[in-house]
């Protein structure tokens, strides 16, 4: 060969080594960079070719596919009781993606997972048409239902936890939205997801309150500084006299009390006398005397200054690094002290699960279209906060500010049941309307089904009448009867 045809060849033959290089490169490294692209429509198309998989609590669906005429799409997202269930499932819209369980488990519900290898398979040789996977949660219809119908006029949310394994039993947020109302691709469906943005409405119907919203968790935290002072050996004996003057001043100020709410007998009050009245000054004067760092160890125990994922992601709570009048403040829940309802409702299980804390969960299992489980939850330990021993002196407190503390009106015949209320200041000076708490658990004879953390963040009550008592304790008192009839 002579040299100018040689030099044709070497370059003809670098063209075709740099096309395959290109041709593996787009289709192996840059695949999912360009299978997520927000431009690749045919994603789109194949996501909504198909009926979807549906989201299942108990044995029924609460979500469904309907044929619609939109163009390039085949099928949209339908929703049974849409408000109820938004806080689980999420939306998926052909217009405006998806998220939470929708968005997380996208592929099984499409289809498209690698778990559902062997049913598309199974599919290519019987000529059946591609069908997407089912997602079954650990979701209880009747507590949900409960909670739902609880938080009705009113903002707020609830999050229920069986202790002895961690599944969600209930997750609500209100204000809710029907995911339905924008699931198409219409300008009807560009509207009522515009007027759901934060933005263009001042509730933020959008925003899952259980999970992704921090509160002051006010008096309903000195279940955990009474968890700290037990662990650490500052009080051993809840019934013996704490070391708490009144009035009680703030370390580090010039004589700056802490104040009780009201008259109530909290001079060197017991832990459960302290607990059952909701005395500050005993809690405060708890969380100054172990100091910052102890608080902040046993918060993490119950799951504070971390986030956790369910699978979808619950923001962290924060129990903060503070100087001492602030970490007095924040042991009785108050001060930078923020929580979620989802991580009071951890503490409450902890505390009834005999010190052992679960991780929490809202995914039971992954269905394949044969029916075959393709992926199973187990049960997993998170942490252990409480000795057995101090988890039932802690109960046994607990269940005392029900029988005849502030909690009274979470009784349930025939049931023991512990619980704390809570009423949280807001605002700056405490300006603004408190958040009214409520956490609690429910034992009978077959063990301890479920505990409850409520939070209501806004109502019509007057502010003098607003208490964890008087608004969280009955919502949580319906999403327990719920789960303890359901296991009848």
């Amino acid at each position: 060969m002579n040299k100018p045809l040689r030099r044709v060849a070497i370059f003809c033959g670098l063209l075709v080594l740099a096309l395959l290089v290109r041709v593996n490169w787009v289709q192996f490294v840059q695949a999912d960079e360009l299978k997520n692209d927000k431009h690749n429509r045919r994603v789109a198309i194949e996501r909504y070719s198909i009926p979807r998989g549906n989201i299942i609590v108990g044995d029924k669906a609460v979500t469904g596919s309907t044929t619609t005429d939109s163009g390039d799409f085949k099928y949209k997202r339908t929703y049974k009781d849409g408000p109820m269930w938004a806080p689980v499932t999420g939306y998926a819209s052909q217009a405006f993606d998806a998220n939470q369980l929708e968005k997380l488990y996208d592929p099984v519900l499409t289809g498209t997972d690698d778990k559902l290898f062997f049913s598309r398979t199974v599919d290519m040789f019987t000529g059946e048409k591609q069908q997407g996977g089912d997602v079954v949660t650990t979701l209880n219809a009747k507590a949900q239902k409960a909670a739902y119908e609880g938080l009705k006029g009113k903002k707020g949310a609830v999050a229920a936890i069986n202790p002895e394994t961690g599944a969600i039993l209930a997750l609500s947020s209100a204000p809710s939205y029907d995911p339905s109302s924008f699931a198409g691709m219409s300008d009807d469906d560009a509207k009522a997801y515009n007027g759901l943005l934060k933005a263009n409405n001042p509730d933020d119907p959008m925003l899952n309150r259980a999970l992704r919203q921090t509160y002051p968790p006010g008096s309903t935290f000195k279940v955990v500084t009474a968890a700290a002072a037990l662990e650490n050996g500052l009080y051993t004996d809840i019934d013996a006299k704490t070391n708490s003057p009144l009035p009680y001043y703030l370390p580090d100020t010039a004589h700056q009390p802490l104040n009780n709410e009201g008259n109530i007998p909290c001079k060197d009050a017991s832990l459960r006398e302290a607990l059952r009245v909701s005395c500050n000054s005993v809690f405060g004067k708890i969380s100054a005397d172990l100091g910052n760092k102890k608080m902040i160890e046993e918060a993490n125990q119950f799951g504070f200054n971390k986030e956790h994922f369910t699978p979808v992601r619950a923001d962290a709570s924060v129990y903060p690094k503070d100087n001492r009048p602030q970490n007095a403040m924040a042991g009785i829940g108050q001060a930078s002290n923020r929580a979620t309802p989802l991580q009071m409702a951890m503490v409450a299980a902890a505390v009834a699960n005999g010190g052992t804390l679960m991780k929490p969960y809202m995914v039971d299992k992954l269905v394949a279209p044969n029916l075959n489980v393709i992926q199973q939850t187990q049960p997993e330990k998170l942490s252990e906060p409480l000795k057995p021993e101090n988890a039932q002196k802690l109960q046994d407190m607990m269940e005392t500010v029900v029988k005849n503390g502030t909690g009274t009106t979470a009784q349930i015949p025939g049931v023991t049941v512990g619980g704390k209320t809570g009423t949280a200041q807001h605002g700056e000076d405490n300006k603004d309307n408190p958040y009214a708490w409520f956490i609690s658990y429910a034992k009978t004879d077959k063990g301890t089904p479920v505990a409850v953390a409520v939070v209501i963040e806004g109502s019509d009550t007057l502010r003098g009448d607003i208490a964890g008592g008087k608004l969280a304790a009955p919502v949580a008192k319906a999403v327990m009867e719920a789960v303890i009839d359901g296991n009848k």
